[in-house]
């Protein structure tokens, strides 16, 4: 569209669920690197319109986060500064 008065149109990827794509049922809180995944560098726990996730997997997938970081397996924020 390079003319004035054309309209572009927004196409969406469709978002599928990573557990069911990979056959996971229960999430694990010691699989930090699992976890990671669905953590921005903040972080904060990414939303399921971001990650696709179904809402059954991401309430799991909450709980498992919340539950690492309670054990100290996973950093409730990140302190890392760059260009410190």
């Amino acid at each position: 569209p390079t003319g004035k008065g054309e309209i572009m149109a927004f196409i969406s990827k469709r978002k599928f669920c990573y557990f069911k794509e990979n056959g996971i049922t229960e999430i694990d809180y010691k699989d930090t690197k699992l976890l990671r995944r669905f953590i921005t560098e903040q972080g904060k726990i990414r939303p399921r319109r971001i990650t696709g996730s179904s809402s059954k997997m991401h309430r799991k997938l909450v709980r498992a986060i919340k539950r690492a970081r309670n054990i100290a397996l996973m950093p409730f924020i990140n302190t890392e500064q760059e260009g410190s």
